[in-house]
This record gives structure tokens, sequence and C-alpha cells, in this order.
């Protein structure tokens, strides 16, 4: 299953302007958190972006991407209906092909050479199927994300079945339906904010829709439910640049992973020095 398309959803009303900061990359190098995340997509061989924005944010991301405002298309969402219907705003854009979805407001650091999207993508391509990232996350952090529930796969340490959704439980919830053998109490698997996903999911996306429904997380539900659906615990973290002191988080995580990590350390070590003295 090759993918060659990518979405990236930045037309939420409190998200809108987060891809537009601009943060220091790994090489040292001031961009925004837009280019940063459209480089590792197109370095993971995907050459189609769509970004679905605001309507009139168009000329904005196309300056915040730079040179890669090329490979990209940007739809706006004319009428907030909910994340779903983000989404399905691209489904011209993925029409019969599967791809790679993103949320504009994070970004990643790898724990080994194959980045974040890499990772995802090699596990699609193998299962041939839709594939949710996903990180261990403490219970306190459940009203952010969406969690799955599931199953392990047989002679992997960090592939699951998924068999159930369930968008920002509440820790009963999430302690009665979410509990995954191995992960530490008190610790659910969250969505990672990027999915490979089916064709079949912007179709469900449509009918729900126009049953009044909004939310992505229903749709991966019923495809759950439909097809084979992988959770993918990744090598590395999400940086989600909407959380209080997200965005200082993500820059300390990207210089600590480049190359000026040494002065970074240094940097930090004289704040905490002068902060006690």
């Amino acid at each position: 299953m090759k993918v060659s398309k990518a979405v990236i959803t930045a037309a939420g009303k409190n998200q809108r302007l987060l891809p537009l900061q601009t943060l220091v990359d790994r090489d040292g190098i001031s961009k925004s958190a837009l280019a940063i995340l459209a480089e590792e997509i197109t370095a993971a061989g995907i050459d189609e972006i769509a970004v679905i924005v605001f309507p009139g944010d168009e000329a904005a991301y196309a300056a915040a991407a730079g040179p890669l405002a090329r490979q990209m298309r940007f739809i706006p969402q004319t009428a907030a209906l909910g994340y779903g219907h983000a989404v399905h705003c691209a489904a011209d854009f993925t029409g019969n092909d599967p791809f790679l979805l993103m949320v504009g407001d994070h970004l990643y650091t790898s724990r080994t050479d194959q980045s974040c999207i890499a990772q995802l993508l090699e596990t699609a391509e193998f299962g041939k199927c839709a594939v949710s990232a996903v990180q261990a996350t403490q219970e306190s952090k459940l009203p952010y994300y969406g969690c799955v529930g599931g199953r392990r796969v047989p002679g992997s340490e960090r592939l699951y079945e998924v068999e159930t959704i369930i968008e920002k439980p509440t820790p009963t919830e999430a302690e009665q339906k979410l509990v995954m053998p191995g992960l530490r109490a008190g610790n659910y698997l969250c969505f990672f904010g990027m999915h490979v996903l089916t064709p079949s999911v912007m179709e469900t996306l449509g009918r729900q829709l126009a049953d009044g429904g909004t939310e992505l997380s229903s749709a991966l539900a019923e495809t759950a439910r439909r097809e084979r659906y992988l959770a993918h615990e990744l090598l590395g973290r999400r940086h989600d640049i909407d959380l209080h002191y997200g965005l200082l988080a993500a820059q300390l995580a990207l210089g600590l992973a480049g190359k000026d990590r040494d002065e970074v350390l240094s940097l930090i070590v004289e704040l905490l020095a002068q902060s006690h003295s």
C-alpha cells in the first residue's frame, strides 16, 4: 500500500495560528512549524500535500511553507463543522488513494534513524491496512486525545489490533475499556497525531457527516469493525504545541535532537543556575 499523499489539518479556531509559529529546527535553521512538518513528510517520500485551512489563511500558510508551498494545495474549511468535516474537505484530493493524515499543531522527534512518519508508513505498507500512531499517555492527559483499546499483535511489542476507540475518554471509561497489557498502570494508548488511512475512511466520514456526525474517531471506530486496523506505538515522541508551554517543550525537544544539542544543554544549565542564585 504505497502512500503518496498527505493531509494536514490546520483550520481549528484555536489552533490555526500554531503551524505558523517559528522554531529552530534540528539543523539550527529558523522556520515555521508547518515547514518542519512538511519537510518530514516529503523526506518520507510523499510529494503531494493538502493543508486544510481557515478561509483566508491560504496566503499566510503558503508563505510559512516556503519552497514546499509548491507541493501543497490549500483547501479552506468553509464551515466549522468539526474535525471529521475538516478531514473530509480533502476527499477530492485523496480520491481512491490511501493517505497520511496529520494535525498541524504537533511536531515529532524520533528515537531511531527513521522519522516517526517513515516508521508509520513502513507499517502501513507492510500491513496493507489503516494504521494509527499511538503513544503511551498518562491518565491526566486523556481530555486532550482519542484513545484506542485492543490486543497486541502476536510477536510484536509495539503493534496492536484496534478494537475500541473512544474520543477523550474519562478515566473510568479508560480503565473499563482501554487497558492494554504491558502498559504502566494509569497509562493508555492515545493518538499521536498521525494516521495512514484507507479510502474507505473518507467514504465513512461522508456518510456520518450526512447524518450529523463531526468526529473522526467515530469513523475510525467503524473502520475497526469493518477491516483490519492497526495501532503502532512508534519509537518517538509527539510534541503538542497547543498545550501550556507546548511550544517551549517542542523547541527544547528539537534542539536536543539536533546539531546544537550541547549548546541547548548549556543554556538549560545556565538558566537553572540563575534561577537558584
